[in-house]
């Protein structure tokens, strides 16, 4: 923590003392309030403590128990209320100076003061709630050392902003609920308004409810009425109909009698028929079996040779690959054979026009040839000429 407090504001010895003696009060108030812990189970913390610090422990033990002893009988007797007193004060003297000579020994010893809050974890809830208020007396001290004058005066001037801030807030917050109030009202006019135009309707439904149920009373009536009627009307059909059943069964006896015998002589001629289909189907069935075993002959004969149609098309596809790469060898040759020929023609044009150009070359070398001699010819005879004058 003071290093905490040195790097915020290394400028400030002053608050870094302040602070450290904080945290050793601190320290020091966690050690005292271990120590009743320890005083209970002195046995197991002997040897760890050593001999120096057990027998003060044990002698700030027996000073406890004399004040707990004198403060109950304090309590008994209050004649003696005096005497009492000094002797209690010159205890808790004596008590104060034993904490403090513990405290003195055990802060010596860094490492045992670590083991001991390792190995005493509980403190009584009393000590607990001190430490913590202590801890938070020692931030608050340190936050209002770390704030300059300067700070605090803009801290302050925040703070009265926040406050006018709050009232203005509360000014906004009684208009709106101002405003809502009159809204509530509103609508409270509102829903009494329609909770009177539901009651209209109500009155009405119910107004409707009674002139429909004596429509249908009407209604009902009638329909028995007409009922009675159709059901009048339905007897005397019913009656009628009777008869027509009647008569239509004596002529359906007299029709049975009358067909009876060209009956008969349908059924021996649908008992022939039935003979014949019989004949026929035995006979179709005959010519199926002849025909079902041509065919087996015959699917087998198709499947042979669609077996050999297999074997000939796998040939014919070798074949065809084999063709196809000679004719593939075949074209190559034809088009190197073109290739050749088109090479040869150029060739022998090349070489015509050379042997074209070579000729022209020599029967120009030989005109010129003649052209000089024959100049020289000429000039030869006109000197003699000039010599003979």
């Amino acid at each position: 923590k003071a290093m905490i407090t040195r790097w915020l504001k290394p400028d400030s010895i002053e608050t870094e003392r302040i602070i450290t003696v904080l945290d050793e009060t601190i320290a020091k108030l966690e050690l005292s309030s271990l120590i009743p812990c320890i005083i209970d189970s002195l046995d197991r913390f002997a040897d760890m403590l050593g001999p120096e610090i057990t027998n003060n422990l044990i002698e700030h033990q027996k000073l406890s128990k004399e004040t707990e002893h004198l403060l109950s009988s304090s309590e008994d007797d209050a004649m003696r209320a005096e005497e009492q007193q000094g002797c209690l004060c010159l205890l808790e003297q004596r008590l104060k100076c034993s904490v403090r000579n513990v405290l003195r020994l055990l802060l010596a010893n860094p490492l045992l003061c670590q083991a001991l809050k390792y190995e005493v974890r509980e403190r009584e809830s009393p000590a607990e709630e001190f430490i913590k208020a202590f801890g938070e007396f020692r931030n608050f001290m340190l936050e209002r050392l770390l704030t300059s004058p300067m700070e605090e005066e803009e801290k302050i001037q925040f703070m009265e902003d926040i406050s006018l801030q709050i009232k203005k807030n509360a000014e906004v917050i009684k208009a709106l609920q101002a405003e809502l109030a009159a809204a509530i009202r509103t609508q409270e006019q509102e829903i009494h308004k329609k909770d009177n135009v539901i009651k209209d309707l109500k009155t009405s439904m119910q107004d409707l409810t009674k002139d429909c149920k004596a429509s249908i009373q009407h209604i009902k009536q009638e329909a028995e009425k007409q009922q009675e009627e159709e059901l009048q009307a339905s007897q005397g059909r019913c009656a009628r109909l009777q008869q027509d059943i009647q008569q239509l069964g004596a002529q359906l006896d007299a029709l049975v009698v009358e067909h009876r015998v060209p009956e008969l002589a349908l059924r021996k001629r649908k008992c022939r028929m039935e003979m014949e289909i019989v004949n026929w189907i035995q006979k179709y069935d005959a010519d199926m079996e002849e025909k079902q075993a041509e065919y087996e002959e015959v699917h087998a004969a198709y499947i042979e040779e669609k077996n050999q149609l297999s074997l000939l098309m796998e040939k014919r596809a070798v074949l065809l690959q084999e063709y196809s790469q000679i004719e593939e060898e075949r074209r190559i040759q034809e088009e190197k054979k073109e290739q050749a020929l088109k090479e040869l023609n150029t060739l022998t044009l090349a070489a015509t026009r050379i042997q074209a150009f070579w000729r022209g070359y020599l029967i120009r070398s030989l005109y010129k040839s003649k052209i000089k001699k024959k100049k020289k010819k000429g000039k030869g005879k006109g000197k003699g000429k000039k010599t003979k004058k």
